[in-house]
């Protein structure tokens, strides 16, 4: 493939580091019997070592300019490449149904937020996913009390993250300003809320991390609809101290609290 300059408007940082490729193929566990969604498969290196597994490969790149050398160097009946958006990807048109894909993704950082949760609550979940992320995110994705965040709840409540490996910024051409790290996401089967206790569930990790400095005393009233009393009792019930504070809780805490209500 051609020389291509990574464009900083798509957040493109190529990965060279053959050593990093290696440890994201592992992590995915890829037999010949897998289909995997590669996302953003730039100028292929990834690609080929997601080939060698023999797994059937779906690579969506945005970029244009990288197209026509990933189609003429992966010609065969093993790869899919799409031209798109991922976030506007539609997994049913190709075959990708419940625990029946894995996901491998360099993303732009700026989209991870909005990646993981689009699939998470649109998509059929994939059996896995291996994600490239800034490290600081992945931090915050795996956190535990007492440094639990909006951000970890959120991602824990579908999945169950890991990180795999650091990822300097030396791996990338060019390098990114910031370290990267590879985590694996597996999906939950064991929680589950309704519709409308799963909106509630979010809608009070809202409010309980918009004021973090709080006590929960303090910031639960008003999206539970009881005053401090009736807040105080609610919280002994489950097992939390009224003076509580939210980065303190467990997401089975929060779980609890919310099929209480």
């Amino acid at each position: 493939m051609e020389k291509i300059i990574a464009k900083k408007s798509l957040g493109q940082n190529f990965l060279v580091n053959e050593g990093i490729i290696a440890k994201i193929v592992k992590a995915a566990e890829l037999t010949a019997e897998d289909t995997v969604l590669e996302v953003g498969p730039g100028t292929g290196n990834l690609t080929r070592a997601l080939l060698e597994t023999g797994a059937r490969v779906i690579a969506v790149e945005k970029d244009h300019r990288v197209i026509e050398d990933l189609n003429a160097e992966f010609s065969c009946a093993q790869i899919e490449i799409m031209e798109g958006d991922i976030l506007n990807f539609k997994p049913d048109e190709h075959g990708l149904t419940e625990g029946e894909y894995k996901i491998v993704a360099n993303l732009p950082y700026y989209i991870t937020s909005h990646f993981i949760r689009t699939v998470f609550e649109e998509w059929p979940q994939p059996a896995l996913m291996i994600l490239m992320v800034q490290k600081e995110v992945a931090k915050r994705i795996v956190a535990r009390p007492p440094d639990m965040n909006l951000l970890a709840l959120s991602v824990q409540y579908y999945a169950k993250p890991e990180i795999i490996t650091p990822v300097s910024r030396g791996s990338f051409r060019p390098s990114p300003t910031v370290d990267s790290a590879v985590i694996r996401l597996i999906p939950r089967t064991e929680y589950y809320l309704t519709a409308e206790k799963e909106e509630l569930f979010f809608a009070i990790l809202k409010s309980a991390f918009g004021g973090k400095r709080k006590q929960l005393i303090n910031t639960l009233p008003t999206i539970i609809s009881k005053n401090k009393q009736g807040t105080a009792e609610l919280l002994n019930q489950v097992g939390l101290s009224p003076e509580t504070r939210p980065e303190t809780v467990d997401i089975a805490s929060w779980l609890i609290l919310v099929n209480s209500l």
